[in-house]
């Protein structure tokens, strides 16, 4: 086996700006209990240590001698015996986001995650959070990983690999990257599971919601128990590799018309669950050096592929990469765009992906009411009066948006992300994929301002909106979805002489019927009967929803078939 040395000439660096790493420790193999109180042991720290950065705050702000505080102090005392001095008297962000840290891969892939919800969190953390979880974490050894790869292979690595480069392509939380190049070949990236990941993550997830049962009691309106669902089903999925590879194929057969926006191709033959080898981009990252050197046509190209790949992942497909940030994006040099680390995806059904395409299209258009009132419906509130308020917050947000001509200070994304932090004023929470959609859209947003710093996403935008909206009813498409409740009007249509002659008899039996108050009942609900019938099949000819039309069949069978008061 041949390691190339990273100044190996034939081979570019996609990272020229690498720096050594420091070295991953294998996580020991623990218990249920022994991991429960190693994580309550450090959160216990970390609600101590917050008590002690809000006394250093208040003492920093002339207030330190304040009742409250110098109760707190005492109440303090004793656990300050216990605590990490150094860490302690570190601003309270520092510290969440080294507990997290010290707590391993689960919780910094938490961090990460929480890093996006502006909506529960302070911005403060958030800003702590981004700016260090997302960095280099500590990777393996090369020794140890190239042992691990040859045990996936289940064969010496000679014979799947020509070469390995020793120097890690980048090592996050979960997972650790080197280049490579095939036998036959082709350049590729291995992407190897750390060991003792998966087992960390299952035990740190089943504690997890076992403690969100708990935080409902006082927390109910963050919704503990269903982020952590979230959370850890994302996580979960994140540590079998092969979802990643589906990940891939998905938006590769997503895009296979659009040639100009790429995925990388996996290599199933020498994939596994842990490990994944997927094509290597040779390109540049949007906030290259090298990226000044392209002309506005060009930027502008890259900009608008970037933004239409975007709408069409969220808004046509229902299936977009939730983990995007600059060091996810690929531009090659002939100005195509690449998009890598897929294996974090957000999903939109059918009739939310509706709903954020209308609401979306709203903002395009400047409608500010309709816009508030699409991104309302997709809201968790605890009552009606802080869902009503919430609206109104945000519908006045958007028209000051629409009013300012600033677009640089009061951007749309921004004033997405604005309206998204409004919730926790109102008690207002969102389904994780709307804040997953948000933060692609603000790193989109931050690309085009790197490219073009007069850059308006609305504009942007709009061209590719009223193609979407267009082909919305493009006849064809019409009669494709129609085509999908052909099987359910048949059935219907085969059922309807049936209920049809049991409405006519019950019709004619109720006229006959004496004396005239029965007769008024009965033919009340003959005609009612008749009028549900002809008004599912009007639902039904205009491709109406099926719930509504069937719900209309039903009640008329239910009308027709009933036994008549004597």
């Amino acid at each position: 086996m041949t390691i190339v040395p990273q100044s190996q000439p034939e081979e570019v660096v996609y990272h020229d700006d690498r720096q050594d790493f420091a070295v991953y420790v294998e996580p020991r193999h623990v218990g249920l209990v022994s991991r429960a109180v190693v994580t309550v042991g450090q959160f216990l720290a970390l609600f101590f240590g917050g008590g002690i950065a809000y006394i250093n705050g208040q003492t920093a702000a002339g207030k330190g001698w304040r009742l409250h505080v110098i109760l707190l102090r005492l109440v303090l005392l004793f656990p300050w015996l216990f605590l990490d001095k150094d860490l302690v008297n570190q601003p309270f962000p520092v510290q969440f986001r080294v507990r997290l840290e010290q707590l391993g891969p689960t919780y910094i892939k938490l961090g990460q995650i929480l890093s996006l919800r502006e909506d529960l969190l302070p911005k403060s953390i958030t800003e702590e959070l981004s700016a260090h979880l997302l960095d280099r974490l500590p990777a393996l050894p090369t020794e140890r990983y190239l042992q691990i790869v040859e045990q996936q292979l289940g064969r010496p690595l000679e014979t799947a690999f020509r070469w390995i480069d020793p120097k890690p392509l980048g090592s996050a939380s979960l997972a650790q990257t080197h280049r490579a190049r095939l036998i036959t070949h082709e350049k590729v990236v291995i992407k190897l599971l750390k060991p003792g990941v998966r087992d960390l993550i299952i035990t740190d997830t089943r504690l997890m919601r076992l403690f969100s049962h708990f935080l409902q009691i006082f927390f109910g309106r963050y919704q503990p128990v269903r982020l952590v669902e979230e959370f850890a089903n994302y996580t979960v999925r994140e540590v079998d590799l092969r979802f990643e590879a589906d990940n891939a194929e998905v938006f590769r057969g997503n895009f296979k018309d659009q040639p100009e926006i790429r995925f990388p191709e996996i290599y199933r033959q020498v994939s596994t669950r842990d490990m994944l080898i997927m094509e290597y981009f040779r390109g540049v990252k949007p906030d290259a050096p090298s990226m000044a050197l392209l002309t506005q046509g060009e930027r502008n190209r890259v900009m608008d592929l970037g933004v239409s790949a975007i709408i069409q992942m969220i808004f046509e497909d229902g299936f977009f990469h939730a983990d995007l940030h600059p060091g996810n994006l690929v531009i090659f040099p002939d100005g195509t765009v690449g998009f890598i680390d897929l294996g974090m995806v957000g999903r939109f059904e059918r009739d939310m992906r509706k709903r954020v395409f209308y609401y979306f299209y709203s903002l395009v258009t400047g409608d500010a009411e309709s816009a508030s009132r699409y991104l309302t419906s997709m809201t968790y509130a605890r009552t009606a009066e802080d869902m009503e308020q919430f609206r109104r917050a945000v519908s006045e947000l958007y028209g000051r948006w629409m009013r300012s001509g600033n677009f640089q200070e009061f951007s749309m994304a921004q004033v997405i992300l604005q309206s998204i932090m409004l919730a926790g004023r109102y008690h207002i929470t969102y389904p994780s994929e709307i804040i997953l959609m948000v933060k692609a859209l603000v790193t989109v947003e931050g690309v085009g301002n790197i490219l073009a710093p007069d850059m308006n996403m609305a504009d942007a935008a709009r061209p590719h909106v009223r193609r979407l909206l267009i082909n919305q009813f493009n006849p064809i498409n019409l009669l494709k979805d129609s085509a999908l409740v052909v099987p359910e009007m048949v059935e219907i249509i085969n059922r309807s002489p049936l209920i049809l002659s049991e409405g006519l008899k019950k019709l004619e039996n109720s006229l006959s019927e004496k004396p005239p108050s029965r007769r008024l009942t009965g033919s009340s609900s003959a005609i009612l009967a008749g009028f549900s019938i002809l008004a599912s099949a009007v639902v039904v000819a205009f491709q109406g929803p099926w719930p509504i039309w069937a719900g209309m069949f039903v009640f008329a069978a239910i009308l027709t078939l009933r036994k008549q008061p004597q």
